[in-house]
């Protein structure tokens, strides 16, 4: 985007079905991509995954590949699809929290019903890194675009790579009827290098900054044998592409999921009289 316009890129086919399994350290999710129709598909790869090891440091990750988006804009020129463009994005964040972690929305999303507080909340330090890619055969921009973007906003193919600090709060609410509620946060800032390729030229933004936010929310049911989680949650970063542009790069997911826990029956009564 510019001061006055902006171009969007949103991939089609975005829901899918899975199945996963899920522990207090460690989340696991695989699944398929549901394809409405058979013209303008997205091909696209996801994996996520949250872990907390040794009681202080939460870690997720996340890997996204996507070729084919809907170019939108803010200037009425009509939407296309352009099966062309592709999008590439590998990154992990760590949180060293300060007190351990005693429940976190891991656990929620892992069916564990052992909230024996009202309010858990975490806080903590960590860092983050990050590559991200994008291309098209051509440029990134439509030939209507011209009359509102100038020459170095017309970008063939993107790379960088970023290393930063992040802060966090890690948060969950037990409430009433077997309900519990999760917020997490961590904005950070980061430094960033930055390399555009045009059609006859390439250039490396002066401007080395970045800043972020990833967030999550999430509620959850749970009884005995079953639970639903729903959970929101993803990450956004902004950057300065020089000459009056910018970029922002936004990661979401929305996910409902059903759980059945295994190993939780009721304990027999063990009758040690003898005979």
């Amino acid at each position: 985007r510019n001061t006055d316009f902006k171009s969007r890129y949103v991939p089609n086919n975005r829901s899918g079905i899975g199945f996963g399994f899920a522990s207090s350290k460690v989340l696991v999710d695989i699944a398929f991509n549901i394809k409405t129709k058979p013209e303008d598909v997205t091909r696209r790869f996801d994996m996520q995954g949250t872990a907390i090891l040794a009681k202080k440091n939460y870690v997720n990750f996340y890997v996204q590949s996507y070729k084919g988006f809907n170019v939108k804009n803010d200037f009425d020129q009509p939407t296309v699809f352009r099966d062309d463009i592709k999008s590439i994005t590998i990154g992990i964040n760590t949180l060293r929290t300060i007190p351990d972690i005693e429940f976190s929305y891991s656990m929620l999303k892992a069916g564990l019903d052992n909230v024996n507080k009202k309010v858990y909340v975490t806080g903590g330090f960590g860092a983050f890194a990050f590559y991200d890619y994008f291309s098209a055969d051509g440029d990134v921009l439509e030939d209507n675009a011209d009359m509102y973007f100038n020459e170095q906003a017309h970008i063939k193919r993107y790379n960088s790579a970023a290393v930063g600090v992040l802060g966090g709060l890690l948060s969950v609410f037990g409430l009433p009827h077997n309900i519990t509620a999760s917020c997490n946060i961590m904005p950070g800032i980061g430094l960033m290098y930055k390399h555009v390729t045009l059609a006859d030229d390439t250039y490396t933004p002066s401007n080395h900054f970045l800043f972020k936010l990833d967030y999550t929310l999430a509620l959850g049911y749970n009884v005995e044998r079953y639970y639903v989680s729903l959970i929101y949650g993803g990450g956004a970063y902004s950057t300065n592409l020089g000459y009056g542009n910018s970029y922002r790069f936004n990661l979401t997911k929305a996910k409902l999921a059903f759980g059945y826990k295994l190993g939780r029956g009721k304990k027999r009564k063990v009758n040690n009289n003898a005979r």
